[in-house]
């Protein structure tokens, strides 16, 4: 087994194999009747993981000057070209001239961005990734909660927003982890049921557990309280009935399962494994195993499946 960049996702898979061959025609019919702005934002990331998208995708850009979705596109990859360039290590991990490309690209792919916003003033993709580059440029307070902002105005529920608006809300970044669960819980309070953001609780525990010393992480994810927490966010959302797979949904599935898993509540673990199947994601198995996230992935599946029976 090996995570699968498309998550499983046909158009996805479509999508980046197009782009793989320089083929932005294919690209653009794909993502053009896309509406939903989480659907949309989905697979503009996942064109944007497209490697060496940057070297070509000028040409998509200059055949088309009227359109802002190549502009969209270069500037969705250049965030992640620009974390590429940084590397997943801590700050104190990182080499000046790893942050001074990091900061190059991530200004280019802001003004790309800032451009497009600028042209369609009803486009949610493009701010959603401006919410994404706000931790790596650094933005103030009140400018990260602007872009955040301006996102909710027009899609109050968005997926990726949110979960970027949570990481820049932790403590290794802006934030605290009450400020962290704070967000967390607030969302999950006020959103539809069935809404998948029910897992930025789950992300909160995982990133707290995280940020805590060798022993000290399991006593605390182990915890009575936070397994029931955990069982109420996937109640009100993954297990509620209003809930709907949308594209990109292994990543909100993931998220419960390995912090389940963690937890000790292997019952709900397998419940969740059993929805994924083989649809592992990198994140945040990748907390346990950064170069093969998949190995603690059916690690954790088989003691959950044994659990249950």
């Amino acid at each position: 087994m090996r995570v699968d960049r498309a998550q499983g996702d046909p158009t996805a898979a479509a999508l980046q194999e197009a782009l793989g061959r320089r083929d932005w025609r294919t690209a653009r019919d794909l993502l053009v009747p896309v509406t939903d702005p989480d659907d949309h934002a989905f697979y503009v990331s996942m064109a944007a993981d497209v490697t060496g998208l940057q070297d070509w995708i000028g040409e998509w850009v200059d055949a088309e000057p009227s359109s802002t979705l190549p502009l969209l596109v270069r500037g969705a990859h250049a965030v992640k070209w620009a974390w590429e360039a940084r590397g997943g290590a801590r700050a104190s991990q990182t080499r000046e001239e790893q942050f001074k490309e990091f900061w190059r690209r991530l200004k280019f792919a802001e003004n790309c961005l800032d451009e497009v916003a600028d042209r369609d003033p009803d486009d949610v993709t493009a701010r959603v990734f401006l919410v994404m580059s706000a931790r790596g440029r650094q933005v103030d307070r009140d400018e990260a909660q602007r872009r955040f902002d301006d996102v909710v105005a027009r899609h109050p529920w968005h997926r990726i927003a949110h979960e970027q608006m949570l990481q820049y809300r932790c403590e290794k970044w802006f934030g605290s982890h009450d400020e962290m669960f704070d967000f967390a819980r607030s969302t999950v309070a006020k959103a539809p049921t069935g809404a998948p953001l029910g897992h930025l609780v789950a992300v909160a525990h995982l990133e707290k557990w995280l940020d805590l010393p060798v022993g000290e992480d399991g006593e605390y994810i182990g915890d009575d309280a936070v397994r029931a927490e955990l069982n109420a966010a996937a109640d009100a959302s993954v297990r509620h009935p209003d809930y709907r797979r949308r594209p990109g949904w292994p990543s909100v599935h993931n998220s419960f399962a390995m912090a389940f898993a963690l937890s000790g509540d292997l019952r709900s673990a397998a419940g969740q494994f059993e929805v994924i199947g083989d649809q592992v994601s990198e994140w945040p198995w990748q907390y346990l195993n950064g170069r093969q996230p998949e190995l603690p992935f059916l690690e954790w599946r088989a003691e959950a499946a044994g659990a249950s029976g």
